[in-house]
C-alpha cells in the first residue's frame, strides 16, 4: 500500500511543491504506533514551515509511504521517491529498514536522513549522502548498561530474537558489562515460552532481564509470566530499545508493564521550541509525544533549513551536512564524522533512562541520564 502524499500547511498558488519523501511504518508487523508519533512530528513541522513562507516560497510536501518494518519495501520505497523528483528521503524508525534505505539512497546519490534509527552502521562503506539524528545505538546502550551496573545489576539475561539490531545490542551489553564484571545470558525468546524462561531466569540466578524483542509478541506475555512468578519478585525487567514509552504499552500490561527502564532521547527539561512544540504534539496526538515524534520534528527543521540554504540540488543537500547548525527542539543539531557509523551523526542528542512510575504509570521518572 502507498500512503498518498500529506498536505503540508499554507497555500502557495502556482508555486511547485518542494518534495520531501517520508518513510515511517504505518502497518503491522512495523511499531505502528512509533510511525504515528514520527509522522506527526515531520507533518506538524512541515505545516509550521509553509506558514513561515516555505522553501523560497515553495510548499513543502511530504510524499509518505509506508514501510511496514520491512527493508525490501523500503529500499523499494527509495527507488520510487527518487524517480518521483524528491529532494531527499528523511524518516523510519527500525534500525534494519533503515539501513536498507540508506544503502539505497547512498547508492542512488539521494540525501538521507535518519530520524530514529539506532544501529551504528547504517551503510557498509562511509557516505556523504546520508545523515542521523537518533544516537548510535552503542552510545546510548552503553549509557544503558552503566545504569544497571549502578543499580547493582551484574547477572543480565537478555530475551531475544533473531535480528542484527537485536545482535548488535547483545554485544554492546555484554562488552560493556564484561569490562566491569558483569555477565550477559542470551535466551531465544522464539525458542522458550515464558514460563520456561522464567525457569531459566532463576537457574541463571539473573538479577535482570532485558526485552530484546518485538512488541506486542513476545514483549507483553514475558513480562506477564515474569511479573506472576514470585521466584523473580525481585528481578529488574528492562526494555533499552524504549517499548514502554508509548502509550500500547500501558494499554496492553497496565500496572505490570511499570517500572521496566528504558532508553529515551530528550532533555532534563525541554526550552521554550520543545515545550511550544510539545504541546502542540499533544494536541494532534490526543497524547504525550513520544521522543520519536520531537525526532520528526527536528528532522523537518533541519531540512527546511538545508533546503532554504542550499537549494533543492540532491548532491547540494547532502554537501550541506556538515555545515547545518540548527536549534532543534532538544537542543543544537549539528552533524559530525563519528567513527563506526559511516555516516553524518548528531553527536549526540540527549539521553535518559526512563521507567513508568509505579505508583502512577502516566508518569515517567528519569533514572540516569548520559
Amino acid at each position: 500500500m502507498n500512503t498518498p502524499p500529506l498536505p503540508s500547511g499554507a497555500e502557495h498558488a502556482d508555486a511547485h511543491p518542494v518534495r520531501l519523501g517520508v518513510l515511517v511504518p504505518l502497518t503491522r508487523p512495523g511499531w505502528v504506533e512509533a510511525g504515528r508519533h514520527l509522522l506527526a512530528g515531520l507533518d506538524l513541522a512541515a505545516r509550521e514551515v509553509d506558514d513561515a513562507g516555505g522553501i523560497d516560497g515553495r510548499p513543502l510536501e511530504l510524499v509518505v509511504r509506508d514501510t511496514a518494518a520491512d527493508p525490501e519495501r523500503a529500499a523499494a520505497a527509495v527507488d520510487e521517491l527518487a524517480a518521483l523528483g524528491v529532494a531527499a528521503v528523511v524518516g523510519e524508525y527500525h534500525s534494519v529498514v533503515a539501513r536498507a534505505a540508506a544503502t539505497r539512497a547512498d547508492a542512488l546519490g539521494v540525501p538521507f536522513l535518519c530520524s530514529s534509527a539506532v544501529l551504528d552502521t547504517l551503510t557498509e562503506e562511509p557516505t556523504e549522502w546520508v545523515a542521523r539524528l537518533a544516537p548510535a545505538q552503542s552510545h546510548g546502550w552503553r549509557i544503558y548498561a552503566d545504569f544497571l551496573l549502578g543499580a547493582g545489576r551484574r547477572r543480565i539475561a537478555v530475551a531475544t530474537q533473531p535480528s542484527v539490531y537485536w545482535a548488535s545490542g547483545t554485544r554492546i551489553l555484554r562488552d560493556h558489562l564484561a569490562a566491569h564484571g558483569g555477565s550477559v545470558l542470551e535466551l531465544d525468546a522464539n525458542a522458550l515460552t515464558p514460563d520456561s524462561l522464567c525457569d531459566a531466569l532463576v537457574d541463571h540466578g539473573a538479577t535482570a532481564l532485558l526485552l530484546l524483542v518485538g512488541h506486542p509478541e513476545p514483549a507483553v506475555p514475558i513480562v506477564r509470566a515474569v511479573r506472576r512468578d514470585r521466584r523473580l519478585a525481585e528481578i529488574l525487567i528492562g526494555a533499552p530499545a524504549g517499548q514502554p514509552e508509548l502509550a500500547e504499552w500501558l494499554t496492553a500490561l497496565g500496572g505490570e508493564g511499570a517500572g521496566i527502564p528504558f532508553l529515551r532521547y530528550l532533555p532534563e527539561r525541554l526550552g521554550p521550541l520543545g515545550e511550544r512544540v510539545r504541546r502542540e504534539l499533544g494536541e494532534r496526538l490526543g497524547e504525550a509525544p513520544s521522543f520519536v515524534a520531537f525526532e520528526g520534528w527536528d528532522t523537518v527543521a533541519v531540512m527546511a533549513a538545508v533546503l532554504r540554504s542550499h537549494g533543492t540540488d540532491r548532491a547540494a543537500v547532502a554537501a550541506a551536512w556538515p555545515g547545518v547548525a540548527v536549534e532543534g527542539t532538544r537542543g543544537p543539531i549539528r552533524f559530525s564524522r563519528t567513527p563506526g557509523t559511516g555516516v553524518r551523526q548528531w553527536a549526540w542528542a540527549p539521553v535518559q533512562v526512563v521507567d513508568r512510575d509505579p505508583a502512577e504509570p502516566d508518569r515517567f521518572r528519569v533514572l540516569h541520564a548520559g
